[in-house]
């Protein structure tokens, strides 16, 4: 799978490949090698710092801003959680693939990045609560009927994907009687449609605003969405101290408003769908 952005541009990676590709990194590491014990929480107050692994490839997720440090709603997120702690905050580089195997390793003690909750992730490392969402869904205009994105399995229906990306598949599977305009990038995508040359696109949603406010259209995301994804804070398998600490961190976090203002902050709009609704959120 190639990233949210397909023409070398940093963005969120999207999204089978790589969470194959990371489980099955985990996994052999874990087979091949016996891990250092992660800090446990103790350790962590008694340091006064908690080291977290961000992703700077996935904005507005994780960046590198002007002055070459990683920055963007992840670190924003990591440091308050911190300071909730009554700790400091160590930002660490991690990549999509590394992101389990550093934090299984105790090489840092808890990853973001776009850490979607799944059970086969779940085998490698443990959860917190989700700290945000991310919506599987159809961009559209005002104009466009759409109320479910099988209606859009029409010959009529003229859809964009950006060449490489997953949504592709899905609509070769789900919609093939549509038609199918790859292009090679997110702003060309997202172009197309604002320009009438396509009528709709699937993708992860909070991922848009940052190319459709460059057009003067009115917009619309399909009511009903195709898929959310319910992305957490990881720890090391059995640090259940440490999650729980971090779990209570992200539950103020929600219930002051902090993390939906940081949303808005960097994402433009409010998040799409409350993480709080998750099964596991108690």
């Amino acid at each position: 799978m190639k990233n949210r952005h397909a023409s070398g541009t940093p963005g969120t990676s999207r999204r089978t490949l790589l969470i194959a590709g990371s489980i099955a990194l985990g996994s052999a590491l874990l087979a091949t090698s016996p891990f250092a014990s992660a800090r446990t929480l103790e350790e962590i107050i008694a340091s006064k710092k908690i080291v977290f692994g961000v992703n700077p490839t996935l904005p507005p997720l994780g960046i590198f801003n002007d002055k070459n440090q990683i920055d963007g709603f992840d670190v924003e997120i990591a440091n308050k959680i911190a300071e909730v702690l009554g700790v400091k905050a160590e930002i660490v580089q991690v990549g999509s693939p590394d992101r389990i195997p550093f934090v299984s390793s105790g090489k840092i003690d808890a990853v973001l990045g776009a850490m979607t909750i799944t059970a086969e992730r779940a085998k490698v490392i443990d959860f917190t609560v989700p700290v945000h969402t991310e919506v599987l869904g159809v961009l559209t205009t005002r104009g466009k009927p759409y109320k479910d994105f099988m209606e859009l399995n029409d010959p009529a229906v003229r859809l964009v994907e950006v060449r490489g990306s997953t949504p592709v598949k899905l609509v070769q599977e789900k919609l093939p009687k549509a038609q199918l305009l790859l292009l090679d990038n997110y702003p060309d995508a997202v172009r197309a449609i604002a320009q009438g040359r396509a009528d709709a696109m699937i993708d992860v949603m909070d991922f848009m605003t940052e190319h459709t406010r460059k057009h003067k259209v009115d917009w619309r995301i399909v009511e009903a969405p195709i898929d959310t994804y319910y992305c957490a804070i990881g720890v090391q398998k059995g640090n259940d101290a440490l999650r729980e600490k971090l779990t209570g961190a992200i539950k103020t976090l929600h219930a002051n408003g902090y993390i939906d203002e940081r949303w808005k902050k960097w994402f433009g709009a409010p998040m799409l769908s409350d993480p709080r609704v998750y099964p596991g959120y108690k």
